[in-house]
């Protein structure tokens, strides 16, 4: 019990010294004589020995002991300093000093939190009122409640035609569209265009490729000059999706992973090189040839067009499948291929460790739903981007499919 005390304590230590040389610069900064280093260290250890002691009843008068000599110092304060800061985390330390005698992580972590936030006073101050538009903060406020209302609200079970639309899913993909398109906007505004897309559509292409090819797509289509930075977001999502494919492959089956190296290694050879051309292309750009044209961060009607056409595609499979039975596994993960190919990938390396299907049925299932899905990525190029992005997207996501085939071919 000793050394668990003793931990706690120097963690309410560590956090009242943190936050307290914060607020001792931020003092002499201001010319403010308030709470400095040691009130902020006394205040943590008195919550952690309020909480060894006597638990939350004392930890609780040891607070409002505190928050008492915060209001008094407030009173104190000379109208030109009216903030409420300092005596608000003067009262919040305390509690994480009691905190940190139960959960030491999860205090140490609020603690940092709270150090971050005091530092960074004066960026944050800039960029909200500098930076940040009222356009910006319609669409945070947009993106949120999309994401923290409608999100959990939406009902996870499948129903409508075959029982084939999971609203949560399609809420999640439009929320991700959101998530894709504002980073995008952000990429955009901090690196420029050409790089911020390139990389946003990269590391996005991890949690939906099809999103992002549909985010990049409308960006595209909203700002021209946008069209080779979002086209190279929209190809390296599809590399991510190889290197998730191929990440899935190997930690459920090994075996597979070795099986389909010459596949997975032409599909992503070719994918990186095509790519990479129009990476090129995107740095030889001069920065002022494609600035942004200050839009929105994501246009809600694309975002609601997203779902709407997957739920058309879910249906659709859910028809096919209906009608085909159990015609083979081939047009099972062709069909659900349309919608996402790392599904079939892990499903086929199940299916393989279980011994329901040779190796070289699990290959093909794999193959198929890729095929499949860059069938989808290609409507959703054309529909988001217009002609002149699918241009760019559909060769790209053709010589991924002829490098995974080829492979296949060479590995048999």
């Amino acid at each position: 019990m000793f050394p668990e005390t003793l931990i706690g304590i120097c963690i309410a230590l560590g956090i009242g010294l943190l936050i307290g040389a914060e607020r001792e610069r931020r003092n002499d900064r201001a010319r403010r004589h308030a709470a400095g280093i040691r009130t902020f260290t006394v205040v943590a250890l008195m919550g952690a020995v309020g909480m060894a002691l006597g638990g939350p009843e004392l930890l609780f008068l040891a607070v409002l002991l505190v928050g008492w000599g915060a209001v008094v110092a407030y009173q104190k304060t000379p109208a030109k300093e009216p903030g409420l800061t300092t005596e608000y985390a003067l009262v919040l330390t305390c509690m994480l000093g009691g905190m940190a005698m139960r959960e030491g992580m999860l205090a140490a972590g609020v603690g940092v939190v709270l150090a971050l936030l005091l530092a960074a006073r004066t960026r944050i101050h800039h960029f909200v009122s500098q930076v940040l538009t009222q356009r910006d903060l319609d669409d945070t406020l947009l993106f949120a409640a999309m994401a923290l209302l409608a999100l959990p609200l939406a009902p996870d079970r499948f129903m409508g035609p075959f029982d084939a639309i999971n609203p949560r899913v399609l809420t999640q993909l439009m929320v991700m569209f959101m998530a894709v398109s504002a980073a995008g906007y952000v990429g955009i505004r901090w690196m420029g265009p050409r790089l911020g897309l390139a990389w946003v559509g990269f590391a996005s292409g991890f949690v939906s490729s099809a999103a992002t090819i549909y985010a990049m797509g409308q960006r595209a289509r909203d700002d021209p000059s946008l069209l080779v930075p979002a086209a190279t977001g929209a190809v390296g999502s599809s590399i991510s999706t190889l290197i998730q494919m191929t990440l899935l492959i190997g930690l459920l089956q090994p075996g597979l992973l070795l099986t389909m190296a010459w596949p997975l290694l032409l599909g992503s050879g070719v994918s990186v090189l095509y790519g990479f051309v129009f990476y090129r292309k995107a740095l030889r750009m001069s920065p002022h040839e494609a600035l942004p044209s200050g839009d929105h961060a994501f246009d809600l009607k694309t975002a609601l067009g997203l779902p709407l056409l997957l739920a058309l595609v879910m249906v659709t499979s859910a028809g096919l499948n209906a009608w085909l039975g159990d015609a083979g596994l081939l047009a099972m993960a062709g069909i659900s291929g349309l919608v996402d190919a790392h599904s079939i990938a892990a499903s086929a390396a199940s299916l393989l460790a279980a011994g329901k299907v040779e190796t070289a049925q699990a290959m093909q299932l794999c193959l198929v739903g890729f095929t499949s899905n860059a069938v989808t990525k290609a409507v959703l190029a054309y529909r988001s981007g217009g002609v002149n992005f699918a241009k760019i997207i559909v060769p790209g996501q053709a010589l991924a499919v002829a490098g995974m085939w080829l492979g296949y071919g060479w590995a048999r």
